[in-house]
């Protein structure tokens, strides 16, 4: 209940400040897992997706940091955010992914791993390529085209599910986990340059 009224409120408020068009949305298939894949441009990124797909069982993956203040504790735990340790083996959010997403449920992660990781040339992360050979769930990759400025356009272009499960065999072969990232990554920057 606490978390349907949360999703109105997040509703309203991007949908307030922001004029949100997603496209793609029938991608996301009613009942089924999936691993969410978007680009990462601001802190808005995660309420703005939340508020604006039709399926309400969005586990958001999160930076552990955001768990230290109370309200945002709170918040978050309510909407259903996991903690990430970043930089660090997290052997208990893999089981926490594994498990929500056998119980068909979406899981949203940002393989950048901070924002603008892309224009930072930053690495890209390995966890949504290997928690989707570890789970079988297809990745759902995601272009978010935004400047978050009050009153102007969102666009979310949501692609088609990649099954990388062919490789499921070879998850832990680093070559592999890296080659399938950076194949994750173009498809996501082709979806954000995407005119839709």
């Amino acid at each position: 209940m606490v978390r349907a009224i949360i999703k109105f409120a997040l509703r309203i408020a991007t949908l307030f400040l922001f004029r949100v068009k997603v496209v793609g949305q029938e991608n996301i298939e009613k009942d089924k897992p999936f691993i969410l894949c978007p680009n990462h441009i601001s802190n808005w990124d995660p309420p703005t997706m939340v508020a604006s797909l039709k399926r309400n069982d969005v586990y958001v993956l999160a930076k552990e940091e955001m768990f230290v203040n109370g309200f945002i504790k709170w918040l978050a735990v309510k909407v259903h955010a996991i903690p990430v340790k970043r930089g660090k083996q997290d052997v208990a959010l893999l089981k926490t992914s594994l498990k929500v997403l056998k119980e068909n449920h979406l899981i949203l992660m940002f393989p950048e791993g901070t924002r603008h990781g892309m224009e930072k040339k930053g690495k890209i992360q390995n966890g949504a390529v290997l928690i989707s050979l570890m789970s079988g769930v297809p990745i759902i990759p995601i272009g978010i085209q935004a400047k978050y400025i009050p009153f102007t356009k969102v666009k979310i272009n949501i692609g088609k599910p990649m099954d990388i499960s062919e490789y499921q065999d070879r998850k832990n072969e680093k070559e592999v986990l890296e080659k399938l990232s950076k194949a994750l990554m173009e498809e996501i920057i082709r979806l954000t340059n995407q005119e839709i």
